[in-house]
């Protein structure tokens, strides 16, 4: 048997985080930016990402600078150098490699071999070193990889920074379901139609509040066409404003996107739908209050089905809360 690796020194002073896309995932990443944190408390950590995630990352207390020039195309033989002349001049300590793919890897030669490196890129100097890693759920996956480059303390990510001030959004119910309707475009058996969605909405006994990207107001308007109570905020929100809807909301009803990840990470009662064309054992969001309700095809699950599924997790949630001496929310 080899013998243990020594961990990721502690003392390192300037570390790099790779973490490029997409927003469910860089949200299960905010438990692992944590623990990097947390290891090394003095170091400068800086994150390689890309243009959508910055504001979340800059927002966050993990990091001190943030690079949005991680993704260059291939063909886009500039944007490569400029990316690798500034990766080896930052001269990194130590890197943690939390996407883990083939063109994250690759940077490695880029950094430098002198650097240590968590990841899966050949001959590096912590490897994620199990072969079943690609059938771990993301978050125990980069447990596992950070636990094998030596860190022992996961810290609860504090999200209180992912908040904002809602009045510019005008009026809004005291207490509501919040809705996310959407999904990758290039993912259509990820959505649940917005009929349906409607047909929910006009099922329960508490207003709606529908969040998406400003291509998903027609969705919005469908469900406004089965239940006109609907409060349509499509194209208005930013992470931190879904962050205090979060907060704010009775419960959450989502697809699997990045959103519904994002909501359930800041603690909302959250319920995921997932169809044939996703694995919750791979990907389900996360949070204190999360079930996943899972049904193919997708298309076919009935609103009556998930208002009953949504009764139980908001009553599961006050129980919990209950216990812990809180008082969340009654939907």
């Amino acid at each position: 048997m080899s013998p243990p690796l020594p961990p990721a020194p502690a003392e390192a002073r300037r570390v790099l985080v790779i973490k490029l896309a997409a927003l469910g995932d860089f949200a299960q990443a905010f438990g692992p930016f944590a623990a990097i944190r947390a290891r090394h408390r003095a170091a400068r950590i800086t994150l390689l990402t890309t243009p959508p995630y910055a504001e979340l990352a800059r927002r966050s207390p993990w990091f001190d600078e943030v690079w949005t020039d991680g993704r260059p195309a291939w063909g886009d033989l500039a944007g490569l150098w400029r990316l690798a002349r500034r990766l080896r001049a930052a001269r990194f300590d130590f890197v943690y490699d939390l996407q883990t793919s083939a063109r994250s890897s690759r940077y490695r030669w880029f950094v430098g071999r002198a650097a240590g490196w968590s990841g899966i890129a050949r001959g590096c100097s912590h490897p994620h070193a199990n072969p079943r890693r690609d059938a771990m759920h993301t978050l125990e996956r980069q447990r596992e990889q950070l636990e094998m480059a030596g860190i022992a303390e996961f810290p609860p990510p504090d999200l209180s920074w992912l908040d904002a001030d809602l009045a510019r959004l005008g009026p809004l119910p005291p207490r509501f379901a919040l809705l996310i309707p959407g999904a990758s475009p290039g993912r259509p058996a990820k959505r649940w139609p917005a009929e349906r969605y409607g047909a929910l909405a006009a099922l329960l006994d508490l207003p709606a509040v529908v969040v998406g990207g400003p291509a998903e107001a027609p969705l919005a308007a469908a469900i406004r066409a089965r239940a006109p109570g609907t409060v349509d905020l499509t194209g208005r929100t930013g992470f931190a404003d879904l962050g205090a809807l979060a907060r704010r909301a009775a419960l959450a009803v989502g697809n699997d996107t990045g959103p519904t990840h994002l909501v359930a990470m800041c603690g909302c009662p959250t319920l995921a739908l997932f169809g044939e064309d996703s694995d919750p054992a791979l990907c389900a969001p996360c949070g204190p209050h999360v079930e996943v309700l899972r049904h193919v095809p997708l298309a076919a699950l009935e609103p009556r089905q998930v208002a009953a599924a949504l009764a139980g997790l908001a009553a599961g949630a006050r129980g919990e809360e209950a216990a812990a001496g809180g008082t969340p929310p009654v939907p």
